[in-house]
């Protein structure tokens, strides 16, 4: 005979499951804290300043 299963515990499970993927594609995406971006954003800017001042006028 086949096991019996509690569906309302394995709708919940599977909602849980995809939760969890959610949050992981989240963490990937925006996974970045505030101080992180900020230095990112500081390093960005400084290279594009670095490389603005080797550039030659025509």
């Amino acid at each position: 005979m086949a096991e019996v299963v509690n569906l309302r515990m394995v709708k919940k499970q599977a909602a849980r499951k995809a939760a969890r993927a959610q949050a992981d594609e989240n963490a990937v995406k925006f996974g970045l804290t505030r101080t992180e971006r900020d230095r990112q954003k500081a390093e960005a800017d400084k290279a594009a300043r670095d490389l603005a001042a080797h550039k030659r006028e025509p």
